[in-house]
């Protein structure tokens, strides 16, 4: 068995968490967001008149005893959502300048797992997809918190590799995942080509996009000066470049306009967008991308 990846104090503060999502999605049946559609659940929630080929067991015999009438039992029904996570394995993620760094594909190792958790404690279903240049044997985690070890042993065995290439990711998972659900991915989203474009295409075939965006400290805000060689972690393309202290504010601010992109694009889709470095504690980074209320996070917090 591999090491496990969250400590069994993290696990205890998860239990309490619920993976959400915002959008109704019409025809799908149990989890734990409330659906506005009636069926077979646990909550009453009307009448309607029995009509042929109704479930019997759903009757209300009492109230046709009274008035002879046959009139059928509505409940409140749970979406059961599809979960799919799309977690980046691309070398750039295992790129860390400093070696006090945890580094990004640990990180996202660490939060994919948490996030899985999550689920499972709600009884969802989470499909886990690494992907890189294009999308790896995925991991389908169902069951309850009792099926997280084999999470744990998927998660741990990932291994960096590849490059990114986010356009065709979209196609593939397009392809195969054409029931719209809640998609969470976790990625420094560094590519050679568009990342936007391909995100919006997710989002157009229905699914909810939760992004949460990991980088280090020193990709937002290098501390370089003088003649330096910087190496592309995916491609091994070198460029030397002469820095100072107004070159390295120009690009902290080209990467902050580059984050806001993705985070106006996924929020205007209806989604939700998470970024931090992984400087930050890993249960702060976990309760900011389940967008949890002021109140909740005290109470998670608490583990109250």
């Amino acid at each position: 068995m591999a090491e496990p990846l969250l400590d069994r104090r993290l696990l205890e503060r998860l239990e309490r968490l619920t993976l959400r999502w915002h959008k109704s999605f019409r025809g799908l049946v149990g989890g734990r967001n409330i659906s506005r559609y009636s069926g077979p659940g646990l909550e009453f929630l009307d009448h309607r008149r029995f009509h042929q080929g109704d479930d019997l067991r759903a009757v209300n015999w009492r109230a046709y005893l009274r008035l002879e009438k046959l009139f059928l039992k509505m409940f409140q029904t749970e979406p059961r959502t599809p979960i799919r996570m799309l977690v980046d394995t691309s070398l750039s993620m295992s790129a860390s300048p400093d070696p006090a760094d945890p580094g990004k594909f640990d990180y996202a190792r660490r939060l994919a797992a948490a996030l899985t958790y999550v689920a499972l404690v709600r009884h969802d279903t989470v499909v886990l997809l690494p992907f890189h240049e294009r999308l790896a044997d995925p991991h389908t985690a169902s069951g309850g918190r009792h099926r997280f070890g084999p999470v744990n042993d998927f998660l741990a065995a990932l291994q960096p590799e590849g490059r990114s290439n986010f356009l065709e990711i979209a196609r593939q998972f397009i392809s195969k995942y054409q029931k719209p659900g809640l998609l969470v991915i976790l990625s420094d989203f560094l590519d050679d080509g568009d990342v936007l474009k391909p995100l919006e295409y997710l989002a157009d075939f229905g699914h909810e996009l939760l992004c949460v965006h990991v980088y280090t400290d020193s990709e937002r805000q290098p501390q370089l000066s003088g003649e330096t060689t910087l190496r592309d972690a995916e491609s091994g393309t070198e460029l030397q470049l002469a820095l100072d202290a107004e070159s390295c504010r120009a690009y902290t601010e080209a990467f902050d306009r580059y984050a806001s992109a993705i985070e106006h694009l996924v929020l205007r889709t209806g989604g939700r967008y998470a970024g931090f470095s992984t400087s930050i504690p890993l249960d702060e980074a976990i309760f900011e991308a389940l967008d949890l209320t002021g109140a909740e996070l005290q109470r998670a917090s608490r583990g109250a």
